[in-house]
């Protein structure tokens, strides 16, 4: 059983189980966890902390029935010589690194590579045969291997779940659906920063323009008959 046939909005979409991938979006310590990133900005992160538990049942569903798992990891290297240039927008833009330049006692807290902010939340941690792209962007496909990875693995599907809806999530979903791959985004596995309003939006803009939205009982639902991955 290699098809399924998924409830989503705006309409059910078939999927082929053996062309898709799970990505999971910025799901570390600086975004999710007390005494990081978005932590020290005052952030509520309550909406993060609340899909850890639908991100890992949709990670072990998706382990057990033989679909790829790609993480991607934001971040940037200690010496900040992958962030951008100085007078770039991105680092004129970025917050963390404006931070990093004002309080530098806090670097390891934000998404230093090879630094507790920068590392996955040990609920979720990668396990053997998952992949993980380290992107310095919003968007996943700028600058890293991803569409190679998706590529070399006959990927057509991809599930987003991860944070934050409004920003590093559309971003990555838009542009791989300008890339012609079916993106779904699972709404109760996903969270954003700012009101609510702006979660509302970018799922409306998934729903109108840039693909399905899904949730993870619909996932569970449809998966529930695909055999296991012998091969685990």
């Amino acid at each position: 059983m290699n098809k399924i046939l998924l409830r989503a909005e705006p309409e059910a979409i078939e999927i082929e189980i053996s062309k898709t991938a799970v990505i999971v979006v910025d799901m570390q310590n600086a975004f999710i966890s007390q005494g990081g990133y978005f932590d020290l900005l005052g952030h509520d992160l309550s909406g993060a902390r609340n899909i850890i538990e639908p991100c890992k049942v949709i990670l072990n569903l998706a382990r057990e029935k033989g679909i790829k798992v790609i993480y991607l990891q934001m971040g940037c290297s200690p010496d900040l010589s992958d962030a951008g240039h100085p007078n770039s927008p991105h680092r004129l833009k970025s917050r963390a690194l404006n931070l990093i330049r004002e309080h530098p006692e806090v670097k390891e807290k934000i998404y230093i590579y090879d630094t507790w902010g920068a590392e996955i939340i040990k609920e979720l941690e990668p396990q053997p045969g998952d992949i993980l792209v380290k992107k310095q962007k919003y968007d996943g496909f700028i600058g890293t291997n991803l569409d190679i990875i998706l590529r070399t693995n006959n990927i057509k599907y991809l599930f987003f779940i991860g944070i934050a809806t409004n920003i590093c999530v559309e971003s990555t979903l838009r542009h791989a659906f300008f890339l012609d791959y079916f993106s779904i985004l699972v709404s109760d596995a996903v969270s954003h920063i700012g009101p609510k309003i702006i979660h509302e939006s970018s799922i409306s803009n998934v729903k109108t323009t840039f693909g399905w939205v899904t949730t993870t009982e619909n996932l569970l639902i449809a998966l529930k008959d695909v055999p296991l991955n012998l091969s685990m």
